[in-house]
C-alpha cells in the first residue's frame, strides 16, 4: 500500500472515530447515511459506574455467588492451613526423624482434598452465574435495540452494533467466569498470608510486606496507561467488524467495479490498526506479570538470606523458615494472578462500557395519553411540513399533501429530492420539525406509535426476508393471517406461480435473506407481505424496481385490488408506474413544484413533462 493511500485511510478513520465519539451524523439531502462507526470513548468515562452496573447483573444470583464465595474461602484457607502444617512436620522430622510423618501427611492430604473440591464447586457455580448474567445482558441489549429509533440504525454500522453483542459481551463473560473469584480469592490469600507470616516471624514478614507499596505503585501505573489502550482496541475491533460486514454484504458491488484490491488494502489497514492496538494493549497489561514476578523473586531471595541468618544465629526454627518462604510465594502469587487478569479486566470494562452505551441511548418516546382509535380509514394530510435530518439542513420545505382513502398518491423527482423522507415521516421513523401530519384528522404525534405503524404497510426497495418458510415470511405482514389469505396475497403479488415451483412450495425454508431466490422473487414476497396486511395505508418505495416490465404489469393489476379503499403512496423512478395515480407530486430540492394527474402535468409542460419526454426518448 503506497504512502498516499495509507494517509487517506488514516485520515478517513480518524474522522470516523471522532464522529463516533461525538455522536455526530453525516446526512445527505436524500436521507440518513448508513454505516457510520459507533465507537466507545478513548477512555472509560466512569469505571466505577461501569463496575456498579455489572454488579447489578450479578445481583439476581446473590445466593449462588454467596455459595461460591464460601467455597472460595474454604479453598483459600485450606491451602493456607495445609501449607502451615509444613512447620510442625519439618520440625518433627528434625527432632524425631520419620515418626508420625504418615499421620501428618494424611491430615494435609485431607485438607488439600477439601480445598480442591471447594475450588471445583466454586468454578462450576461461577460459570453458571456468569453465563446467566450474560444472557440477561444480551436480552436487555436486544430489547433496547427494539426500542431505539430508526435514526440510531441509520447512524451506526451494523457490524459495529453486532460487535457489541459478540466481542464486547464475550469480554465481559470472560471476566465474570474467572476474574472476580480470582481477585476475591487473591485478596483472602493475601490477608491470610500476612497474618500467618506475622504470627510466624514479624521481621521476616516485614521484608515481604514492605514491598507491597512498590507492587501497588507499579500496578497502578501500568493500569493507568493500559486502560486507554484497551478502549482503543475495542474501538478498532468495532471498525474492522463494521467494514467486514459492509464489504461482505456488498460483494457484488465490490466485484463489479473491480474494487477487490482496494477493499483488501482497506481491510489490511484496519487489520493492522487493530493488530497494533492489540499489541499495545496486551503488552501494557502483560508486562505487569513479569515486572511484579521479578520483584517478588527479589523479595524471596532477600527473605531466604535473612531467614537463614536467623536460623543459624538466632535459633529460628527450620520449619518456620520453610513456611515463611512458602508464604512469601503465597503472598506474591495473588498479586501476580491479579496482575495477569488486568488485560481481561481492561477488555471487559471497555466492552461493558460499549454495551451500556447502547443501553443508555434514548429510546423512541412514547406519547403520553396516546390516542388509539378503533379504526383508521386512511385520510392523510400534511400541512406546511418542514424537516431536516440535521438542524442545519432542511430536506423538506413547506410540504402540504392531502390523500383520501382509496386514492393513489405518487412522488417523483430527482434523487435526493426528499421522496423517501416523506414516507419516513408518515411512519414517525422521524418526527417533523415544523407543521403537522394528521391521519383521520388526528395529529400523528398524538397517536400511539405501535398503533400507527400497524396501520401502515410498507414495501421498500431494499428487500429483507427472515430465516423461516415462505409462508412465514409472507405472514410477517399479519401474524393471524390464514393459509388461504397467505396464498391469496401471493397471487395478488404474482408470487404464487414461482412459489409453487419451489421444492417445498410455501413451506420452503429461506435462509441468508432468501439467497436462493432472485432479487425480483424476493421483492415479490415483500409485496405479498404487504398485501396480506389489512393496513389502510400502503407505502410502495420503488416496490417494483427489481422486477421486469411484464411482472410489473401483473403486479400493478393485482395491486389495484389491494389498493381499493387504501390510501397508497408510491415512490418510483419509472414514470410508467405512476401514470395511473390520482395525484402525482413532483419534488425538487425538498419542495413540491408540481402536482396533478398525469394528463394535467403533461399539459402543464413543466418538470414532469420534461422527465416523461426524456424517458420516452430513451425507450
Amino acid at each position: 500500500m503506497d504512502a498516499e493511500r495509507m494517509a487517506r485511510l488514516a485520515e478517513k478513520y480518524k474522522v470516523t472515530a471522532e464522529a463516533g465519539r461525538k455522536r455526530e451524523i453525516s446526512v445527505m439531502h436524500r436521507g440518513p447515511m448508513r454505516g457510520g462507526a459507533m465507537s466507545a470513548k478513548g477512555k472509560p468515562k466512569n469505571t466505577g459506574k461501569t463496575i456498579s452496573r455489572l454488579v447489578v447483573y450479578l445481583a439476581e444470583e446473590r445466593l449462588m455467588i454467596t455459595v461460591a464465595l464460601i467455597c472460595s474461602i474454604i479453598h483459600t484457607l485450606g491451602a493456607l492451613a495445609a501449607a502451615y502444617l509444613l512447620r510442625p512436620i519439618i520440625n518433627n522430622i528434625a527432632e524425631n526423624g520419620m515418626q508420625g510423618l504418615a499421620g501428618s501427611l494424611g491430615v494435609m492430604a485431607v485438607i488439600y482434598a477439601v480445598s480442591v473440591l471447594a475450588q471445583w464447586l466454586q468454578q462450576r457455580i461461577m460459570l453458571s452465574v456468569s453465563q446467566r448474567s450474560l444472557a440477561r445482558m444480551r436480552r436487555e441489549l436486544y430489547a433496547k435495540l427494539q426500542t431505539l429509533p430508526i435514526r440510531f440504525f441509520d447512524q451506526n454500522a451494523t457490524g459495529d452494533v453486532m460487535s457489541r453483542f459478540t466481542n464486547d459481551v464475550d469480554a465481559v463473560g470472560e471476566m465474570l467466569n474467572t476474574t472476580i473469584i480470582q481477585i476475591i480469592s487473591g485478596a483472602i490469600t493475601l490477608v491470610g498470608t500476612v497474618v500467618l507470616m506475622i504470627y510466624t516471624n514479624l521481621w521476616l514478614a516485614l521484608i515481604t510486606i514492605t514491598v507491597s507499596p512498590m507492587l501497588v505503585y507499579v500496578s497502578k501505573t501500568i493500569i493507568k496507561r493500559g486502560r486507554a489502550s484497551y478502549s482503543k482496541q475495542q474501538r478498532s475491533l468495532g471498525m474492522l467488524n463494521g467494514f467486514a460486514e459492509e464489504t461482505i454484504s456488498g460483494q457484488k458491488v465490490v466485484k463489479v467495479f473491480n474494487h477487490e484490491e482496494m477493499a483488501q488494502e482497506e481491510f489490511e489497514y484496519l487489520n493492522n490498526e487493530l493488530c497494533r492496538a492489540q499489541i499495545n494493549a496486551q503488552f501494557r497489561a502483560g508486562i505487569m506479570g513479569p515486572v511484579t514476578h521479578q520483584l517478588c523473586n527479589l523479595v524471596y531471595a532477600v527473605t531466604a538470606c535473612v531467614g537463614g541468618v536467623l536460623v543459624v544465629m538466632n535459633g529460628f526454627d527450620l520449619g518456620g523458615l520453610t513456611i515463611i518462604l512458602n508464604y512469601t510465594r503465597h503472598f506474591n502469587r495473588p498479586i501476580n494472578e491479579i496482575s495477569m487478569q488486568i488485560n481481561t479486566v481492561f477488555s471487559a470494562l471497555a466492552g461493558a462500557e460499549r454495551v451500556f452505551e447502547v443501553m443508555d441511548k434514548e429510546g423512541e418516546k412514547q406519547t403520553e395519553n396516546a390516542v388509539v382509535p378503533e379504526k383508521i380509514k386512511g385520510l392523510v394530510e400534511m400541512k406546511n411540513v418542514y424537516f431536516g435530518y440535521t438542524p442545519h439542513t432542511q430536506v423538506l420545505k413547506d410540504i402540504s399533501i392531502f390523500a383520501e382513502p382509496g386514492k393513489k398518491i405518487a412522488f417523483v423527482g430527482s434523487t435526493g429530492a426528499g421522496k423517501t423522507t416523506v414516507t419516513n415521516l408518515l411512519t414517525r421513523f422521524y418526527d417533523i420539525d415544523e407543521g403537522v401530519i394528521t391521519v383521520d384528522g388526528i395529529d400523528i404525534k398524538k397517536l400511539d406509535k405501535d398503533f400507527l405503524r400497524r396501520n401502515v404497510a410498507i414495501v421498500l426497495q431494499d428487500t429483507h426476508l427472515f430465516t423461516g418458510t415462505v409462508r412465514e415470511n409472507i405472514r410477517y405482514g399479519r401474524l393471524d393471517a390464514t393459509d388461504e389469505e397467505v396464498v391469496e396475497a401471493a397471487k395478488i403479488a404474482s408470487a404464487h406461480r414461482f412459489i409453487t415451483r419451489l421444492e417445498h412450495g410455501y413451506d420452503t425454508l429461506l435462509t441468508n435473506d432468501g439467497a436462493n431466490l432472485s432479487q425480483g422473487q424476493r421483492q415479490l414476497l415483500n409485496i405479498a407481505r404487504a398485501a396480506v396486511s389489512r393496513a389502510p395505508i400502503l407505502i410502495l418505495d420503488e416496490a417494483t424496481s427489481s422486477v421486469d416490465t411484464r411482472t410489473e404489469r401483473n403486479i400493478e393489476r393485482g395491486m389495484d385490488a389491494i389498493m381499493e379503499n387504501r390510501t397508497t403512496f408510491v415512490i418510483a423512478h419509472r414514470l410508467s408506474t405512476v401514470r395511473k395515480s390520482d395525484v402525482i407530486m413532483v419534488l425538487e430540492h425538498g419542495r413540491i413544484i408540481e402536482s396533478g394527474s398525469h394528463e394535467e402535468l403533461i399539459r402543464q409542460n413543466g418538470r414532469y413533462a420534461d422527465l416523461y419526454n426524456e424517458i420516452a426518448q430513451l425507450e
